[in-house]
């Protein structure tokens, strides 16, 4: 019988040559990430890695790859921390095990990972049947982080909007249309190639200035590394076919965008914006019901919106699907303790967001974080 065999993967090159295999793995998760194919965690590394912390673990049968663990290091308060290649942007990530694989493989990875000479993990992003979760068994605390809404779409979608729509809320909507194409002739665009995607990625970043302008978010959009990240993801992913924008346009002038996936008959909310100019007439909305209408156009069955629960996601959602943070894989004493002191203020802050200090961080310190900006302007 032909034993597995397990490596620990530390070189970019090397990571790079895994990419033919790599995707069937993503594809067989039973919540798919598109946050986890190949491309977009290689465009990752290259833009926010460094030469000495990959630590990607995998394991071969047969010279097949049959798991992954996508992981790297980072020193932070003095300890090293393994962490998901992509960060806190790794929405669903796990570990990746082809169909048929036993559990003691991944079981195997995760021995690798806690003795490869890191203090503890910090991993973002976990499902709550999270089979690194299982493969640790008690050395992972999971901690939920965003409730990641859900809606199935197989009755399909006009039978799904009229269901968890009321009438005045479906008028509302159609006034909001009525009202924008008043302002000037009114167009949807859903770009998918990469001719297509690019100038639109443009359009959505000036949305999403002007949407988050002074306030905080963690996409990266506003920042340079992050651009560059997104501009290389967007080009990596283009042959995939995964990638959407859907622009609502308004004489030509982009005035919202929906930034999604589409993989495995699964569409996945990434990026939402709209210029606050139009926000009375609630451009975002009719983006994303667009959005979702054409997904399910094109054979898309499940809506993962991800993210916390906003209301425009709870309108049409079915039930919560939670994502969690994932700290413990302790290798050292100093990690136990630190992989402790995580979880008490991951807790913490999840309290303080249910209480009004979230209003003033979001709202009230933006004068303050506009004269931050000049001052650095």
């Amino acid at each position: 019988m032909t034993e597995t065999t397990i490596e620990t993967i530390t070189d970019a090159g090397a990571f790079a040559a895994l990419a033919p295999e790599w995707d069937g793995l993503v594809r067989a998760m039973p919540r798919p990430s598109p946050f986890l194919l190949h491309p977009w965690l290689l465009a990752w590394w290259h833009e926010h890695g460094d030469r000495t912390g990959l630590r990607v673990h995998v394991a071969r049968r047969d010279g097949r790859l049959e798991a992954a663990l996508p992981l790297y290091m980072r020193r932070r308060g003095g300890l090293r921390v393994l962490r998901f290649i992509g960060g806190d942007a790794s929405a669903l990530a796990d570990l990746l095990v082809a169909d048929g694989t036993p559990p003691a493989v991944g079981e195997q990875l995760v021995a690798r990972a806690t003795r490869d000479g890191g203090d503890f993990a910090d991993l973002f992003g976990l499902p709550a049947h999270s089979r690194l979760a299982a493969a640790a068994r008690t050395g992972l605390t999971l901690v939920p982080r965003v409730e990641a809404p859900v809606v199935d779409l197989d009755p399909g979608w006009a039978e799904v909007y009229r269901e968890r729509t009321s009438a005045k809320r479906r008028s509302l909507h159609r006034r909001r249309r009525r009202q924008l194409a008043g302002l000037g002739a009114l167009s949807i665009e859903v770009a998918g190639t990469l001719g297509e995607l690019e100038p639109a990625l443009e359009a959505a970043f000036v949305l999403h200035e002007a949407r988050w302008r002074d306030r905080p978010e963690a996409s990266g959009f506003a920042t340079p590394a992050g651009r560059s990240f997104h501009r290389a993801a967007l080009r990596a992913l283009a042959p995939l076919g995964v990638a959407r924008i859907l622009l609502v346009r308004v004489d030509g002038r982009p005035v919202a965008c929906n930034y999604y996936f589409v993989l495995c008959e699964r569409m996945y909310f990434h990026e939402l914006a709209f210029d606050p100019e139009f926000a009375r007439f609630s451009p975002g909305q009719v983006a994303t019901l667009d959005a979702l209408e054409s997904a399910a156009a094109e054979g898309v069955r499940r809506v993962e919106f991800l993210g916390g629960a906003e209301r425009y996601k709870l309108e049409l959602a079915d039930r919560f699907e939670p994502l969690y943070q994932g700290l413990g894989l302790a290798g050292t004493r100093r990690g136990r303790a630190g992989a402790s002191a995580r979880v008490a203020a991951v807790g913490l802050r999840r309290r303080l967001k249910r209480t009004r200090l979230r209003r003033v961080y979001y709202d009230h310190l933006a004068p303050a974080r506009r004269a931050i900006r000049r001052l650095r302007s």
